[in-house]
């Protein structure tokens, strides 16, 4: 009986085992994966993210007041054209910036998806392997 006791605490101990090694495993991943978020953009990009549109929002606006001062007869020295020229430049600037970071999302998606695809193809060979392995048991029983 103690054998059978002592089996038992061996299993669980194994089990307990073999659990600790997937959580450590899924650990590392985890961290894996906020490394790859980090590297996209995380909540320290956020923060430059915000401060690079508040620039381009006050310089735009800053354009668009000079021109509506110029507009009045104030005299300043940038003409209405070069403001314009300046407010195209710094949209299309924004426009490349905002392409840049879309890629690098869709970059990062690309990646999590094959990973996915790729754990569930080993998942679905090991579930083969699992099937062969109760057939061939059960041909075994039946032949035995």
């Amino acid at each position: 009986m103690e054998k059978s006791g002592e089996t038992k605490v061996e299993k669980i101990s194994e089990q307990n085992k073999l659990i600790e090694e997937e959580l450590e495993q899924f650990k590392l991943e985890k961290k894996k994966i906020r490394d790859y978020v980090g590297k996209i953009g995380g909540s320290s990009d956020s923060r430059k993210d915000k401060f690079i549109n508040m620039i381009f929002i006050i310089l735009l606006l800053l354009l668009f007041v000079i021109d509506f001062l110029h507009m009045f007869g104030i005299n300043i020295p940038i003409s209405t054209s070069f403001t314009i020229i300046l407010a195209i430049l710094l949209v299309s600037l924004k426009i490349i910036w905002m392409i840049h970071k879309q890629a690098k999302v869709n970059h990062f998606e690309f990646w999590v998806l094959n990973s996915i695809e790729f754990r569930l193809n080993d998942l679905a060979k090991t579930v083969n392997r699992i099937d062969k392995n109760l057939e061939q048991i059960k041909k075994e029983k039946d032949n035995g």
